[in-house]
């Protein structure tokens, strides 16, 4: 993999290489073996929800996979492919060994989800669940990932809504207060627990940015769309990031989550 990464990209896989040791290797085994497809931190059910389209025959690509679990309940589920792509070598060992131990067929690549050696229109389907969705450049992995789909494919990812960020201080926990201007908002560098680069832009500067997927248009007139399941804060202690996140910081139990389907066209 090229060392040319930018500066957020290093830390992420720093990051996930600490996490990798701590927790989400021990977890890999029990996340592969669900058979149910449910989203974020409070589980909310795939069958409730319908973001995702039919995946049956589907080539499908996970953007930021991490350990793989998510693109091992779409294969389960119908996707004919699934390959996942990641920066950090720690996750992927977990993810093949999991692929190898489960019998799924996934395929690995180690690499930046803003820059995919793959060939355009490659795949039907491509998601994210906190994977390119937070720790990539929106600006980067949306357009890299409208490069990849195939006319009328589609984009569905994960994130956190407005409201989370703009109420995140730099700790583990969303506060009660408006701590972050929502205007300009791109990327934010946490140092309370290492240094750690997430990105989130508002919901309209999203929803234009998701506008290069719909110009990839067929001969008969179909277009990329974009589902975006945001994550949606219901009490004041929610945690920033997803289900891969860590234990909390404090004592006590994280606030809910609720998934909250959402399409951009």
């Amino acid at each position: 993999m090229p060392e040319d990464l930018p500066d957020y990209a290093l830390t992420a896989r720093e990051h996930w290489t600490r996490s990798n040791a701590e927790y989400t290797n021990a977890r890999a085994r029990q996340r592969w073996a669900q058979e149910h497809i449910h989203w974020g931190v409070w589980k909310n059910p795939e069958s409730e929800l319908r973001i995702l389209p039919d995946l049956r025959g589907l080539e499908v690509i996970e953007l930021g996979c991490g350990t793989a679990y998510f693109g091992a309940w779409l294969k389960k589920h119908g996707a004919a492919r699934v390959v996942g792509v990641d920066i950090t070598p720690a996750q992927l060992e977990t993810a093949r060994a999991m692929n190898e131990e489960f019998g799924l067929g996934l395929e690995f690549i180690e690499a930046n989800a803003e820059d995919v050696p793959l060939s355009d229109g490659s795949f039907d389907l491509a998601f994210s669940e906190y994977g390119a969705s937070i720790w990539c450049d929106p600006f980067k992995w949306i357009p890299e990932a409208a490069r990849l789909l195939r006319p009328a494919g589609e984009l569905v990812f994960m994130c956190n809504t407005d409201l989370v960020q703009v109420c995140s201080p730099d700790k583990e926990r969303v506060s009660e207060r408006l701590v972050l201007p929502l205007r300009g908002m791109h990327r934010l560098d946490w140092t309370s627990e290492g240094a750690s680069t997430e990105f989130h832009i508002p919901t309209g500067t999203c929803s234009g940015c998701c506008g290069v997927l719909a110009s990839r248009s067929s001969t008969a007139g179909s277009c990329t769309r974009a589902r975006t399941p945001w994550t949606t804060p219901t009490t004041p202690t929610c945690r920033r990031s997803g289900p891969e996140s860590g234990p909390p910081r404090r004592s006590g139990g994280p606030g809910r989550l609720s998934g909250s389907p959402g399409r951009m066209a």
